[in-house]
């Protein structure tokens, strides 16, 4: 009985002491609770950013081509033109924007962006089929997005060919349909001409923006902003300074990048590289200007890294075209990518660079990104100087 009440004696304080390093336990979660809940950024991280990469990676992310812009040049106007002509409107996948008049205004509605494929029909088209059995399609589209063009020409062809299945069982004859495809600016079909634009974009948005935040947050965090801030020089010219070395290496960048995909990647310059270069600049200074502005919200490189990463590194690959084509996102996507300034440098970089057009061609990417970098800059030093305040 002695030995068993001792037994008893010792099983209690143990059980006393495991409930005690429980309640410990539990304070210490509940601690930990209270310090994540009291930070709003990292509650919205941890609770946002999963519904935030769904949607984009759900809705973004698509193989499928819908809603191509399409004009269609019918000089023959029959039966069989008018089948496919029907067939292709009926078709979710494609668009008629324009039944043009003449071969010539292809490659402006090209460089307009009015289109993303045009269908050309030959003369006496259904005569043909019933006299020869043979009529040709031309199917014209932009190669400067080869994975966007094989889907568009793809898509089109199979269209082509169900008609023709159709006229085989209404004409009780052999008929055969050739859709003939060319591609305009990339006829090699190299995926370099896509890719070159939008890493050009990636790389400068995450060297200027990211990379700045974090160098002026590095400064605040380490406490050596307020000794900067008390010298006889100007804070702005401080911050400046801060932003002057991430716009040289960035330019160098550019350089490299250019250099690479012309005589390594065998992408061709056709534009003017003075306009290229320049708004590659007017780029690298709204990236500058994300980054002050992400300096001015946040205390720690910590929160600048993520940030960055939510606000820079995803959006600039999902919504701004570099791997998939807006136009395929739903309306909603689509509406926020206007808010990506790689979305517009991208466009911009396409038509000065790859398709050989004048800077009058992008004057409204041009624009939105001088707009960008204005209204960018002046948040960035008003909040700045509420931050000193």
């Amino acid at each position: 009985m002695k030995y068993s009440s001792i037994w008893q004696e010792v099983q209690t304080e143990k059980q006393i002491k495991q409930i005690q390093e429980m309640k410990q336990f539990l304070v210490f979660v509940r601690k930990e609770f209270y310090h994540i809940f009291r930070d709003v950024r990292t509650v919205m991280i941890l609770l946002l950013m999963p519904v935030v990469q769904i949607i984009l990676f759900g809705f973004a992310l698509s193989s499928e081509v819908n809603n191509v812009n399409i004009a269609i040049y019918d000089p023959a106007k029959d039966q069989a033109t008018q089948l496919i002509t029907e067939r292709i409107s009926a078709s979710k996948y494609f668009k008629v924007v324009k039944m043009i008049s003449d071969p010539g205004d292809v490659e402006s509605l090209f460089r307009s962006g009015k289109a993303n494929i045009v269908l050309l029909y030959s003369e006496r088209f259904n005569e043909n089929l019933i006299h020869t059995g043979h009529a040709q399609i031309q199917l014209i589209t932009d190669g400067t997005e080869p994975n966007t063009a094989n889907a568009v020409t793809r898509y089109a062809t199979n269209i082509i060919m169900a008609c023709q299945k159709e006229l085989l069982q209404s004409q009780m004859s052999t008929i055969n349909i050739i859709p003939e495809i060319k591609l305009l600016y990339n006829p090699q079909m190299k995926s370099s001409y896509n890719f070159v634009p939008g890493v050009m974009g990636l790389i400068l948005m995450l060297i200027c923006a990211m990379m700045t935040s974090i160098s002026i947050v590095r400064e605040k965090e380490v406490g050596t902003m307020e000794v900067l801030l008390v010298s006889p020089m100007r804070p702005i010219y401080i911050i400046l300074s801060k932003a002057v070395p991430y716009f040289v290496l960035s330019f160098v960048n550019l350089t490299t990048i250019l250099l690479l995909a012309v005589f390594v990647l065998g992408v061709p310059i056709s534009g003017s590289l003075f306009w290229l270069i320049f708004l590659s600049l007017i780029f690298i200074l709204v990236a500058l200007s994300i980054g002050l502005l992400v300096s001015t919200l946040v205390d720690t490189q910590v929160a600048a890294m993520l940030i960055s990463g939510m606000v820079f590194m995803m959006p600039t690959m999902v919504l701004s075209g570099m791997i998939y084509p807006v136009e395929n996102m739903p309306w909603i996507l689509r509406l926020i990518s206007n808010f990506i300034p790689a979305k517009w440098y991208i466009i911009a970089v396409k038509k000065l660079m790859i398709q050989g057009l004048t800077i009058d061609s992008a004057f409204l990417e041009l624009g939105v990104l001088c707009t960008m970098a204005t209204v960018f800059i002046l948040i960035s030093l008003k909040m700045f100087k509420k931050r000193l305040a």
